[in-house]
């Protein structure tokens, strides 16, 4: 599956395996989709970076300076750093390409000490960049199916990018055999199982079944019940579940290399890790072996009550069907703007009293306006609308297509206050706003009409 890592000289793709074997929690948690000791160590490894280049091939073990006894060299870099960590479902035998059975996202402050981890949804129904509306997991799948630039995992990054509102700095794509053998490598995880866990639809190896159980309490957990435990959807709250548990395990992980200090000792084996997992990961190309190194340092120093988790669950979404008879969820966004929120640990505005029309004046934010319908007409009425009120229109046309479901008001460069009105005055519910990379020249806001919307009454 996954089919290589970043690398250049001793530190480039070398760095991504360091970092695994450095953090044996981060490899493994990313592996199963569990990632979140990852994304703890990830953010030291970013501080600069613009976005998701392509991953890089790499053939050869990686070289490590580091010697035992040496100390470790520390992170110096003061800027947040965010890492999606997705994991696949690659059988063997069987080629890509792969949607992502899991996606979380790590986010890391070396100023404060802090971290977080907040996980995705597979069903999320969102619009991937250039594809039209689909579930968040086939992002990858697109990317890879349809050469990308830097292949799926950039473009699953930027589609997460665009939908959370929040940069994504780096990338990790691995396999779940990747996450067998990490975990094996620190010699297994303990977990606390809450509730007694009987799955008998389980799926095995060859699209049979692998009936699973595990007993509730403490248990020991080599790699592939680790797995299986993070993996498995039997509960009431299924995906939800699943996705606090692979928070659970990476804790675990993470747990196991800072409680026994094995960081030290995972060091060395390094090259045979790299060859043992260099097939089953994919990295962005901009990690280096030194940021690797720190990064697995700094992790090491975050404490437990300095970490946030969460998931985008049942309270940040509502069940669609889909025309085509998908099953989806579909983001409550202002829920899931809370939630991103309490991870990234993003101060909340001050509401200040405030004439619209000055803040609307002051704004200055150039509107185009289009028509996601077969409705004539629409997107120039509302056009005249909205310029009758105040808003400066930039342009108006057609959309990309014309079978939006719902609409849809892209703030491009952070003039949100127009953004909102203009949500008002459309009646449109404020999950309907959503935060954009700057893409669009010469645009602030862009209003896509779709099925759901009606032109107001004058």
């Amino acid at each position: 599956m996954a089919q290589r890592i970043p690398r250049r000289r001793p530190n480039t793709g070398r760095g991504a395996v360091y970092f695994t074997v450095g953090l044996a929690v981060t490899f493994l948690l990313v592996a199963g989709g569990v990632g979140y000791i990852f994304y703890q160590q990830v953010r030291a490894w970013v501080a600069s970076s613009d976005f998701l280049p392509g991953p890089n091939p790499s053939s050869q073990n990686p070289v490590i300076d580091w010697q035992p006894g040496e100390p470790i060299p520390t992170w110096e870099g003061k800027e947040r750093v965010n890492i999606l960590v997705m994991g696949i479902d690659a059988r063997p035998g069987e080629e890509g390409p792969w949607r992502t059975d899991s996606m979380i996202i790590l986010t890391v402050d070396p100023l404060t000490r802090s971290a977080g981890m907040l996980s995705i949804p597979r069903d999320l129904w969102v619009p991937i960049p250039g594809y039209g509306e689909g579930r968040i997991n086939t992002a990858n799948y697109l990317g890879d199916a349809y050469n990308y630039p830097g292949g799926g995992p950039a473009l699953a990054a930027r589609t997460v990018q665009y939908n959370l509102g929040v940069p994504i700095h780096h990338y990790v794509r691995v396999d779940f055999n990747a996450f067998v053998h990490l975990v094996d490598l620190i010699g297994g995880i303990d977990v606390y199982v809450p509730e007694e866990i009987n799955d008998p639809w389980y799926p095995g190896p060859h699209y049979d079944y692998d009936p699973l159980y595990i007993p509730a309490g403490w248990v020991h957990m080599d790699g592939e019940l680790a797995l299986k435990y993070a993996r498995t959807r039997h509960s009431g709250r299924g995906d939800f579940d699943r996705a606090a548990r692979q928070q659970q395990v990476l804790m675990a992980v993470l747990d196991k290399v800072t409680r026994l200090d094995l960081l030290p000792q995972l060091l060395p084996q390094v090259p045979q890790m790299w060859e043992t997992v260099r097939d089953s990961v994919v990295m962005d190309p901009n990690l280096t072996l030194d940021k690797v190194i720190r990064l697995a340092h700094l992790a090491t120093q975050i404490p437990k009550e300095n970490i946030r988790t969460a998931v985008i669950d049942e309270t940040c979404t509502e069940m669609w069907t889909t025309p085509e008879g998908q099953q989806v969820l579909v983001p409550i966004r202002d829920r899931m703007r809370e939630v991103r929120d309490y991870v990234f640990m993003m101060p909340q505005a001050t509401p200040k009293v405030e004439d619209p029309a000055t803040r609307i004046a002051a704004e200055a934010a150039v509107v185009h306006v289009q028509n996601g319908t077969l409705t004539p007409g629409l997107a120039q009425k509302t056009a005249e609308y909205l310029q009758a009120r105040g808003v400066q229109i930039g342009g108006y046309g057609n959309a990309d297509r014309q079978d939006y479901a719902q609409s849809m008001i892209l703030v491009y460069t952070g003039k949100r206050f127009t953004a909102e009105a203009i949500a008002g005055w459309l009646n449109l519910s404020p999950t309907a706003i959503v935060e954009a990379p700057a893409t669009q020249a010469g645009v602030d806001i862009l209003v896509i009409l779709g099925a759901d919307y009606r032109l107001p009454t004058p």
